[in-house]
């Protein structure tokens, strides 16, 4: 069967005709596009920056894609079936690898994520209740967040997976407690060091296994968003022992992170290829076991379509401050196969929130056998 029949007969279940006239029909600019989105998730993206094809809606076809079950076609199996071999004979996000996400995502020039983030530079879900404004999204994420880890002026709160010092700079800026920020970005350490100038706040450039080496302190409040994406699955397990070393025995750790609906090892082959390198979102059955034993879990809410309204607002100030970027003189070039990339990125990820393939969590733990009373935010009274 030829490369064409079988991509279009593989499309075609999920709704999507060849240079059809719905928004999400694919349009074929190069007939190498059939040969080349015949290898899968990764064919299909990188023939798109390439300008092979095109589509009006690129969530709209996402959203088909994932809704039809594709990724479990012969063609998406290809390229997914040799990636999980991979991570099934390696430690993919072992500490020699685990820089190479820092290096090739978070270190691009901060001045980029400045034209798409908002103010607080949440490079993760922000919470759209009640508001399209981005920057008012990002403060509703970061008041619940402190909310929920119940923050006050005497707590030592370490923030593993700091980024560029957001969420430090807010909590220590409205609670007056004291912040430590772990990253592995030497972009993002310089970074939120400055933006963080004259708070009670420390960024420390180093690997989450090293902190019980670093540090002989405990902490009241952990938290860890948008950073155990970049652990792995085998390494959910050592990095739930080091939150249970590094918090006090009557203190809280929130997880914030996007969930997956199917247990896997992997992410999308063009994710991991071009945007983040070792990655993958865990599933609940795999964070369950990372912590069981070691924390009860006081609350777990899901609020996965913000973060579709999330990455609408990223891809819109992305295109509207797009001749600015590429304006930048910087290491990387931000060329149009850039601007197509990132484009791709965004809104194929914004179609996998939108039919609840993604999911993002917020779960509130305790040390086992160390709380005696009803947390306060799910108390019926409170």
């Amino acid at each position: 069967m030829s490369f064409k029949r079988i991509v279009t007969n593989t499309l075609a279940r999920a709704g999507v005709s060849i240079n059809g006239e719905k928004p999400w029909d694919i349009q074929v600019l190069r007939d190498r596009f059939y040969r080349r989105a015949a290898r899968g998730a990764l064919g299909l993206g990188e023939s798109y920056i390439d300008r092979d094809w095109d589509v009006a809606s690129l969530d709209g076809l996402f959203g088909r894609i994932i809704a039809a079950g594709l990724r479990n076609s012969q063609i998406s199996k290809v390229n997914r079936t040799l990636l999980a071999l991979r991570a099934q004979l390696s430690n993919l996000q072992s500490m020699k690898r685990a820089t190479a996400v820092a290096e090739e995502h978070y270190d691009l020039d901060y001045r980029m994520y400045e034209q798409f983030l908002g103010p607080y530079n949440q490079y993760t879900c922000c919470f759209f209740d009640g508001t399209e404004d981005l920057e008012q999204a990002e403060i509703n994420k970061l008041e619940i967040t402190c909310e929920k880890l119940e923050l006050q002026a005497t707590d030592r709160v370490l923030d593993i997976g700091c980024g560029w010092g957001g969420f430090a700079k807010y909590a220590a800026s409205t609670r007056g407690c004291q912040v430590t920020g772990v990253t592995l970005s030497k972009e993002q350490t310089e970074y939120a060091r400055k933006y963080t100038s004259g708070l009670p706040v420390d960024i420390v450039l180093c690997d989450y296994r090293e902190l019980p080496e670093r540090f002989d302190k405990r902490f009241d409040k952990i938290l860890i968003c948008g950073m155990i994406e970049h652990v792995g699955y085998k390494n959910y397990a050592t990095l739930m022992d080091v939150v249970y070393q590094m918090l006090e025995d009557d203190g809280l750790f929130l997880l914030h992170t996007i969930g997956n609906s199917e247990e896997t090892s992997v992410v999308n082959p063009w994710i991991e290829k071009h945007i983040f390198r070792n990655s993958m979102a865990p599933s609940m059955l795999q964070l369950a076991r990372s912590i069981h034993g070691l924390f009860v879990v006081h609350d777990w809410e899901n609020y996965g379509h913000y973060y579709s309204k999330t990455l609408s607002a990223w891809q819109s100030n992305f295109e509207r401050n797009w001749e600015t970027i590429k304006a930048l003189k910087s290491e990387r070039l931000f060329d149009e196969k850039f601007r197509r990339m990132w484009n791709y990125y965004l809104l194929s990820c914004k179609a996998a929130f939108d039919v609840e393939d993604l999911l993002l969590w917020q779960i509130v733990m305790s040390k086992m056998g160390m709380r005696d009373s009803v947390y306060e935010r799910v108390n019926l009274h409170a």
